[in-house]
Formats: structure tokens, sequence, C-alpha cells
């Protein structure tokens, strides 16, 4: 919240001068070119996307997004191999890690809390508060062409 109300005063004071300055020019005669950088400049690529990514209050995802790219670097290589992230939910602040195996999600969920402390510790405090480790996911479970509505599949008959 604070840094959208932060955002719409930058947005108001850069509108005011703005038109300040359109008065100004149009006093003079119009839009003159000059030595002097200005607002109709052009940008090289960097500093735009960097811009454009603060105007939006984009800094936590893409934050997170350059974490997701290195990522073996920050769990290693062999863990890496074995648990990838998934997603982020910058909302809850948590991270989504898939592992190909039972035993790998275990050991990643022992592991999390020294991630979390590493990754607060790149991306800044709070930006993750949860890492949620997710175990492999299995095959579509469906038995046979003739099935009841409803029906789970023969483990939803016994006890």
């Amino acid at each position: 919240m604070a840094r959208v109300a932060l955002r719409a005063a930058r947005e108001q004071a850069r509108a005011r001068g703005a038109a300040a300055q359109a008065g100004r020019q149009a006093r003079r005669g119009g839009l003159r070119s000059g030595a002097r950088a200005d607002g109709r400049d052009p940008l090289p690529l960097g500093a735009a996307v960097n811009r454009l990514i603060s105007e939006r209050g984009w800094e936590a995802p893409a934050a997170v997004g350059g974490v997701m790219s290195r990522w073996p670097q920050i769990v290693g290589a062999e863990v890496a191999q074995h648990c990838a992230p998934e997603s982020y939910d910058e909302r809850e602040r948590v991270l989504v890690v898939r592992c190909d195996s039972t035993a790998w999600a275990t050991q990643l969920r022992l592991l999390a809390p020294r991630l979390v402390a590493r990754l607060n510790e790149d991306l800044g405090q709070g930006a993750v508060r949860l890492i949620k480790v997710l175990g492999p996911a299995g095959p579509a479970r469906s038995y046979g062409r003739l099935r009841a509505p409803g029906s789970r599949g023969p483990g939803d008959t016994w006890g």
C-alpha cells in the first residue's frame, strides 16, 4: 500500500512539473531542442526497463524472477538437479518449489529455514516468508472405460 501511494504521489508530482514546463515552453514559443537532457531524450534499454519496473511496483517479483534463474547457485548443483522453483505468490510471499522425489522433498523441507534466510539476504528482508515444498505429481487415476459419476476409482469403495 505504501509503495502504491508513493508511486501515485510521484506521478502526480511529475504531472504538475510537466504541466508547468509545458506552460513555460508555450510562453517561449513552443518546444525547442537543446544540448541539455530532457524527458524526450532516448534512454538505454536497461534504464528504460528499470524505470518501468519501479513505476509499476514490480521490484519484488523481478527480484524473485532473478532468484529463479540463479537457483543452482543459491541451493547448489546437486539440489538444483532434483528441485526447481515453480511459482512465487507476492501477496503471501511464498515460494513454491517442486521436487522430483519424496526423498528430495523431505530434504528440502529440512533445508527450508536456511534457504528462506539466504533468499531474504539476497532479496531484502521479508521478501520470502515461506518455502512450500511439493513432491512429485502422480499420474491421473483412471481405471477402465466405464466409470460411475463422482467415482474416484477403486479406492472409494473400501472402508
